[in-house]
């Protein structure tokens, strides 16, 4: 008798020690979450940091040919940033692209998926400097866009390493309307062995420091504005690269319309399109190549929720091969043109939210021309797309 009511009470106060311990512990995990994880004399600095999730995010429907092939919800873009102040006179920009392989390079030794990884000082009101992985300053207003903006780059763009380890200079002028920008990088991320076979480039020998030299103007006219640039790259020893980028601007409330010129002469094919032609025909890697490029968007703002615009591109590609003949002993020869066309709507849907839904159909045709047919096989191509997505550089922070 006395065993069963001994074994009663212990059932009975069970419940009661178990929710104490409970209790007890849900007040240790209340104290310690009461703790700050930033301690209070360092919360100040988040106010000069920015913290945002740069996305772009689509359903598309993909077309070959005009026969349909498959329909699919894509990450197109997400880069994680973070900037901002820690000193009066120092800033620092960090972004990492989470939709490329994270693979350290063998020139720069960081990951071909960090875009930006710089600090900024400015002495005064004129000057900057800055160091680091950085966006190399091309001209242009196609690659000066944030990427999530960008629904399809052009070739001269699409192919081209555009962040690159270094270190540059701006100046902005006492009018406050034009500044001027130096940048001296390296080259490329990675090595020349790793970039080209060696063995398809008889004769040509790896430079000690391959650079790119960046010279940018940015001018401001009211409601024209230009982003120009000429870059000069060693690629290798006496084997070089120009680049020249014209960008050109004219905004008015309801309407903007933007045009690049951009032009690039190389004695290696950086770029590689040639060289995927003339592959096929056994030259790995073709000299003498020369790209040039017409991009121009045009939009038309109807209201504070909706905008209508349309890119149109044109890639053309050129060859100078050495010791082969060319039709009418030109020296140089036309491979393709490159055609490119996205009409779309974009819809703000939020009033204090730079978040936008959009809608847009991304053709690209690809025309050979009848001496790349009949030299090395080509053929041409016509691919589109209708997609339908989101589009917000969110602040988390």
């Amino acid at each position: 008798m006395t065993k069963s009511r001994t074994l009663l009470w212990l059932l009975l106060m069970a419940p009661a020690a178990l929710l104490a311990q409970v209790q007890e512990r849900q007040m240790d995990d209340t104290t310690v979450m009461s703790e700050p994880l930033i301690p209070v004399s360092k919360q100040s600095l988040l106010s000069n940091v920015d913290v945002i999730a740069n996305m772009q995010m689509s359903f598309q429907n993909e077309f070959e040919e005009g026969t349909y092939q498959r329909s699919r919800f894509v990450m197109n873009q997400f880069r994680l940033e973070i900037r901002g102040k820690v000193h009066d006179k120092v800033y620092f920009r960090f972004r990492d692209r989470y939709t490329r392989g994270v693979v350290p390079q063998s020139i720069d030794n960081i990951s071909r998926s960090t875009d930006l990884a710089f600090l900024r000082f400015d002495p005064n009101e004129s000057w900057s400097i800055y160091a680091g992985k950085m966006c190399a300053d091309w001209g242009g207003y196609e690659f000066d866009a944030n990427p999530i903006e960008i629904y399809e780059y052009s070739d001269i763009v699409e192919y081209a390493d555009n962040f690159l380890v270094g270190a540059g200079v701006s100046y902005m002028l006492p009018d406050r309307q034009n500044q001027f920008t130096f940048q001296l990088l390296n080259s490329r991320t990675a090595s020349f062995n790793e970039l080209y076979d060696t063995l398809a480039l008889p004769g040509v020998k790896s430079a000690r420091f391959p650079f790119a030299s960046v010279l940018n103007w940015r001018g401001n006219f009211g409601k024209f504005s230009t982003l120009w640039s000429y870059s000069l790259f060693r690629e290798a020893e006496d084997e070089y690269m120009n680049y020249l980028a014209l960008g050109n601007q004219f905004s008015t409330k309801k309407f903007q319309i933007q045009y690049d010129f951009k032009w690039s002469r190389e004695a290696l094919d950086r770029k590689g399109i040639i060289s995927s032609i003339t592959d096929n025909a056994g030259i790995k890697h073709a000299y003498r190549a020369r790209y040039m490029s017409h991009w121009v968007r045009m939009d038309w703002h109807l209201s504070s929720k909706v905008n209508l615009f349309v890119v149109g591109m044109m890639d053309d590609a050129y060859w100078s091969p050495k010791g082969t003949s060319l039709p009418d002993n030109a020296s140089t020869v036309k491979m393709r043109t490159a055609w490119g066309y996205i009409p779309g709507v974009e819809v703000y849907p939020f009033k204090n939210l730079n978040l936008k839904v959009f809608g847009t159909f991304i053709g690209r045709k690809y025309v050979y021309t009848d001496y790349a047919k009949s030299n090395f096989g080509s053929v041409n191509t016509d691919n589109y797309r209708a997609s339908i997505g989101i589009i917000s550089p969110l602040v988390i922070l």
